[in-house]
């Protein structure tokens, strides 16, 4: 399948078309080809997204939220965390890539070590997202509601710059957070307590 990539040097966001939907391989095969600081996602339709790497102050708040996440994952021992850089191939068809992530060991353990290598076909129990400032909030609400539509258990969504928090959970409206300097998770993730004063203060 040929593709048309748009201007990779002056890239800020782009959608690319393909002829038809690629497969799951076909997908994986396209995005190992890129270069390895882009974040590539794809629609339910199958249309291709591709967004440029997070800037200083988006990555050290991503990087502080899979440290804290990675601890505590390790200590409890039931599941395994994932950063940015892991696709998950969703049942509606989506390929998303969260901030962080968490899995259960029971679940992962149903794929085979090949598939394991490649993006997952299994949709998180836990996400968090991060708006960063090129971020469209009303974008970013309706991905939370996929997550949670494709099976996530608990989802955040963190809005640094407004030190505002969004809660979602299956068959619930969001619950909305502000200014608070700790979340505890609940769910596949109690007992994780997220500290916030750092991602609150960035960079």
């Amino acid at each position: 399948m040929q593709v048309v990539l748009p201007d990779i040097e002056n890239l800020t966001a782009a959608r690319v078309e393909t002829e038809r939907p690629m497969t799951d391989d076909e997908f994986w095969d396209f995005c190992v080809r890129l270069p390895r600081n882009l974040r590539v996602e794809r629609e339910p339709n199958g249309e291709i997204v591709i967004m440029p790497p997070a800037g200083g102050e988006s990555s050290n708040r991503n990087s502080e939220i899979c440290r804290q996440l990675g601890n505590w994952s390790l200590t409890d021992g039931r599941g395994t965390t994932f950063d940015s850089n892991t696709d998950f191939i969703l049942p509606n068809g989506a390929a998303r890539s969260p901030d962080a992530a968490w899995m259960n060991k029971s679940r992962l353990s149903r794929l085979t070590k090949q598939q394991k290598r490649q993006f997952l076909q299994l949709c998180p129990d836990f996400i968090v997202e991060l708006k960063s400032p090129s971020d469209r909030l009303p974008r970013l609400k309706a991905k939370m509601e996929e997550w949670i539509e494709n099976g996530a258990q608990l989802a955040w969504l963190i809005d640094a710059d407004e030190r505002t928090l969004y809660v979602y959970r299956p068959g619930q409206a969001p619950e909305e957070r502000r200014d608070i300097q700790t979340l505890a998770g609940e769910g596949p993730v109690a007992g994780f307590v997220l500290e916030l004063t750092a991602i609150w203060e960035g960079l």
